[in-house]
């Protein structure tokens, strides 16, 4: 494919579409791990977290027609999807006790969950089906596509509303630009979000005016396995329809640095999120061209490095900012 045609395609409602696609599973955990964060335990453990919620999904609406016989087809997708939700917030819930109550490293408990899931999906894969690579032996429900009526006919705005194809984007697409509103909210107009905000900033203050500093971390890291877990969903679920070995290919961890490059703000991260997911759009769209697959293999993780890199120097800008603020103020008393 000619680099014309390559470069008319990126300009294109269809290559925003597919950027929209490909960012969701990125929004969702982000918005898990931006909860964590600011409630001051961050969740390392993001990536274990899609990883089991993915396979429970699979693997829960495969099996529900021999469970629930008689049951609309529709609802064994419901049925998977709320398993995998189930999962993820046990997950986070391990995390916060593992942290809260028994005092643990939350960055090493958070390694360790990961590597559990990664080896624990593996190991029930082949017990359920047989196969450690996949569960295409396996007939598991997927998640609907939601189609917004009367758009289609309206050039680009169809496109952009509906997709590339018209039929509309997955469920967990709309439900993550509808989290990020959410997660919004929460945090800048409710007084949980303020509490929220506050633990994570400044516990021993928090703990003074009766902020249960320790609850409210456990329900954080429980909301971030919830929000980790939709992203997990949406990969076996939504974009796929199955299970394969590791399918998250590290999302969870490049969503902890789309918080980051979000400044910790919602919007901030919808907008990184959807940075990385232009970089891999762009990676699939070079790679119909004569380019080296290693070096399309390259741009999620350059951009992902590239994020960390400019938030520390942002972040190292506001501390000497902040330390002139300072020192002038100590100069003119």
């Amino acid at each position: 494919m000619s680099f014309e045609v390559v470069l008319q395609s990126i300009f294109s409602a269809a290559f925003i579409a597919t950027v929209i696609r490909v960012s969701t599973p990125l929004i969702l955990p982000a918005m898990g791990g931006l909860l964590s964060e600011l409630g001051g335990a961050i969740n390392i453990a993001l990536e274990g977290i899609m990883l089991a919620a993915a396979f429970t999904g699979v693997i829960v609406s495969g099996f529900a027609p021999q469970w629930f016989p008689g049951a609309p087809a529709w609802a064994y997708a419901g049925i998977g999807a709320l398993a995998g939700v189930l999962v993820g917030m046990a997950m986070g819930w391990m995390i916060a006790f593992f942290h809260l109550e028994l005092k643990t490293d939350i960055i090493l408990t958070g390694l360790a969950m990961n590597i559990l899931a990664a080896g624990a999906t593996v190991f029930l894969m082949f017990s359920f089906t047989g196969d450690k690579g996949s569960t295409s032996t396996l007939a598991s429900a997927r998640l609907p596509a939601l189609q917004i009526p009367f758009v289609n006919n309206i050039p680009v705005v169809g496109t952009l509303l509906n997709g590339e194809n018209g039929a509309g984007y997955n469920i967990m697409s709309y439900l993550a630009f509808l989290l990020v509103a959410v997660v919004w909210v929460f945090l800048y107009r409710m007084p949980a979000g303020a509490h929220l905000r506050a633990t994570g900033e400044m516990p021993d203050a928090a703990q003074s005016v009766g902020i249960d500093v320790r609850r409210t971390r456990y329900w954080a890291l429980i909301a971030s396995g919830f929000c980790a877990s939709l992203g997990g969903l949406y990969l076996s679920m939504g974009y796929l329809s199955i299970f394969q070995a590791n399918m998250t290919a590290g999302r969870g961890f490049i969503a902890l640095a789309v918080v980051y490059l979000g400044n910790r703000n919602p919007i901030g991260v919808l907008i990184a999120a959807l940075i990385f997911g232009t970089a891999t759009a762009l990676g699939a769209q070079l790679g119909t061209m004569a380019i080296p697959p290693q070096i399309i293999e390259m741009i999620p993780p350059v951009v992902t490095i590239a994020a960390l890199v400019i938030y520390n120097i942002r972040r190292r800008a506001r501390i000497n900012a902040a330390a002139r603020r300072f020192q002038e103020q100590a100069e003119a008393g």
